[in-house]
This record gives structure tokens, C-alpha cells and sequence, in this order.
């Protein structure tokens, strides 16, 4: 059956962004999770974090002749920690946050409670915000900064929301004020030492113009102050999911750039991701829909395997995900393998048990009782 990778509910709003429908629900039963290790306020459980560039240096020695990096997108709800812990068991390398709102983030403990949930095996994680002002991103990234390898600035979200209210992929346009960000960023983190010694690093998530010229002029403002990777996804702002990522774009930004580039866009299968990083000859690969559809892609897997579902299920519920976002996750990893009626069926169940009671009858899978 064909994958569709056309997933609407990646659309949201400044709602979605501001936290979840509820609260967390469910308890740590799992020994895959605990939540004596899941917290991000208490330094005295979480230690000081390395620099993400030097676990990316450690984690591209071990790619066993792959030769890239592999990334885990920023996805809205869906790139929360009991999916950057899976994806960790599959070949990703680097995991981001979903997006969080600069200045929600700062101004609110619930957000940040809500947002940013972390712990020991949650590592390498790369904070994203989204934000219009310099100061908004400082005051976010000093609060985030203990407990992360490292903070991102989202300059692609190209959904009406945002750029009406000038972040995401409004600030292509903007490159003095995306510079300005990064600086004061660098300079409010600037007397924070990581666990290596190693100064805290900020990234950005672009995308491209359809002057390539003034990607490359963005591109050097942002490394004149410091930025110490960036991801470009290879479509325009106003380019549909469904048209074809621009390779030629993002390897002429690799031809021009001095600092790692990941490539970003169309990474369904581990055959893409090669393809990818042959052509623009980037230093790593970020997939988003394609890891929603297969969080073992990296590691070479065409579907989702069934101890992949296992895991997620155990991680789930363990760290109290929401019953709405465990179960669009579930939708996602299992579309390739369900019939029509199979996913109608499976797309309204309304709580966790009744999707356990389903994958235990409909999959073999089995689970402690406690779940």
C-alpha cells in the first residue's frame, strides 16, 4: 500500500503551540521510563548537559560508514520525549523539541512544564522556539539552556498563523533581525560552560528563496555572528508539501556555507536519506513526516516493525502522554499496514486501553497488565 504523506493534522494553530489539550495522563510503570528521571527543574536530576555539536562529532564516528547525521524534526505534539526516546533506539542522532513559542515559553511555568518535558537518556536535544524578538529568544534560551545541548530558531514554519504573526518563515525576510537574534542568544548564553567545555550552541531551520542568492546572503549574516549549524529544508515558503524538496538549492547552500548544513525534506526511507546527502554532499539529514510514519527508518526498516509500536506503547504510557497524541502517533506508524476498513475501525477508538485491547487482538502484541 502506498504511504501518504500528506498528514493535515500537522496543520495548527497558536493554540497548538501554546500546550496540549490537558494535562498528562497515566503513571510510570515501565522500566523503559521513570519519572524520578523525567524532569527538567530539578538540576539535581538532570546533569550538565555536552554541546550538541560535540555529541554530533562523537555520534558521526559511529555512523558505521554512513557518513551523515541523522535528525529528528520538530514536529507540533508529535516530537514530545516519549518520541525522541523511541527514535533514539532506531538510528537517530539528534532530536528536536516541537516548536515552542518564545514568548509563551518565558512568561509561563506551565508551558515550559508542558513543552519541554526531558531527562538523562534525552540526549542530544535541541530546544526549537519560535520567536520575533531578540529578546523573547535570550530570555527563552537562558531558561532552556541547563537542561538542553542546545537551542534552534525556527525561521521555516510557513503556515498563515505564523507569519501573520511574524515568526517562522516570515523572518526569510528578515535576515538583520534574524542575525540580531542569534547574537543576543550567543550573548546571553555566553558565560554558561557545558559539561565539555564547549560554549552553548544555537542553530537555525530555514528554508529557501526562490533567489538562491538571498539564501546565501541569509545564510552569511547568520554565521557572521556565530550560528553553529543550519538546517534547510529545500521548498519556499509558499511551496506545498506535495511539490518536490529543491536538492540543488540546498547543496549550493553547502557549496557556500562554513558551518554543517542538514538537509530537510522528503526522508521517507534510509534510500532517501543517501540520496539526499549524495547530492547536496550536507553533513546530515532531518526527516519529520517520514519518521511519523516510520520512527525506524534510519535504521533501514520500510515499516514500522511491531517492537517498534511495542516500545512506543510502553513509552507512552509510562511518561503520561495524552491519549490524542499516543494514538495520531499509532495512526501514523500503522497506516502502511492496515486495510481501509482496519484504519476506520482503529481511527476512532477513544481510549488507551481500547487501542492496547486492539493491537493485542488484531497484532499479538503483548503488554504487562499495567499498561
Amino acid at each position: 500500500m502506498t504511504s501518504h504523506h500528506d498528514l493535515p493534522d500537522l496543520k495548527y494553530s497558536r493554540g497548538d503551540v501554546d500546550g496540549d489539550d490537558g494535562p498528562p495522563t497515566g503513571v510510570p510503570t515501565d522500566d523503559e521510563a521513570s519519572d524520578s528521571d523525567d524532569t527538567q527543574n530539578d538540576p539535581g536530576h538532570i546533569p550538565l548537559r555536552r554541546s550538541a555539536l560535540t555529541a554530533m562529532k562523537e555520534a558521526k564516528a559511529k555512523t558505521y560508514g554512513r557518513g551523515y547525521l541523522t535528525v529528528c524534526a520538530p514536529m507540533v505534539r508529535y516530537s514530545k520525549l516519549p518520541f525522541r526516546e523511541l527514535v533514539r533506539n532506531y538510528g537517530v542522532d539528534v532530536a528536536y523539541t516541537p516548536m515552542i513559542l518564545a514568548d509563551v515559553f518565558k512568561h509561563s511555568k506551565i508551558s515550559r512544564d508542558m513543552e519541554f518535558r526531558t531527562n538523562t537518556r534525552d540526549e542530544p536535544v535541541v530546544v526549537q522556539f519560535a520567536a520575533s524578538s531578540p529578546v523573547d529568544l535570550a530570555d527563552a534560551a537562558e531558561l532552556a539552556a541547563p537542561y538542553s545541548n542546545g537551542v534552534d530558531l525556527n525561521c521555516g514554519c510557513p503556515q498563515k498563523w505564523a507569519i501573520s504573526e511574524k515568526i517562522g518563515s516570515h523572518l526569510m525576510e528578515e535576515p538583520e533581525l534574524v542575525r540580531d537574534m542569534v547574537r543576543q542568544v550567543k550573548a546571553r548564553t555566553g558565560g554558561m560552560t557545558m559539561a565539555d567545555g564547549e560554549p552553548y550552541p544555537v542553530s537555525i531551520k530555514i528554508r529557501v528563496h526562490p533567489d538562491i542568492k538571498k539564501t546565501i546572503e541569509f545564510v552569511k549574516r547568520a554565521e557572521s555572528v556565530g550560528v553553529d549549524w543550519i538546517t534547510v529544508h529545500g521548498r519556499t515558503r509558499r511551496q506545498k508539501s506535495s511539490e518536490p524538496v529543491d536538492l540543488d538549492a540546498i547543496k549550493i547552500v553547502k557549496e557556500n556555507a562554513c558551518v554543517p548544513i542538514f538537509a530537510n525534506g522528503d526522508v521517507f526511507s534510509l534510500e532517501d536519506a543517501d540520496r539526499i546527502v549524495e547530492h547536496t554532499k550536507a553533513d546530515g539529514v532531518m526527516a519529520a513526516r517520514g519518521l511519523l510514519e516510520n520512527p525506524a527508518l534510519f535504521a533501514g526498516y520500510k515499516h514500522t516493525p511491531m517492537e517498534c509500536v511495542q516500545k512506543f506503547v510502553r513509552l507512552s504510557a509510562a511518561y503520561g502522554s495524552t491519549h490524542f497524541i499516543f494514538h495520531h502517533h499509532l495512526m501514523y506508524m500503522l497506516e502502511s499496514s492496515m486495510s481501509r476498513a482496519e484504519k476506520k475501525t482503529f481511527n476512532i477508538l477513544s481510549s488507551g486501553p481500547a487501542v492496547v485491547d486492539y493491537l493485542q487482538q488484531h497484532y499479538g502484541i503483548d503488554f504487562p497488565s499495567t499498561i
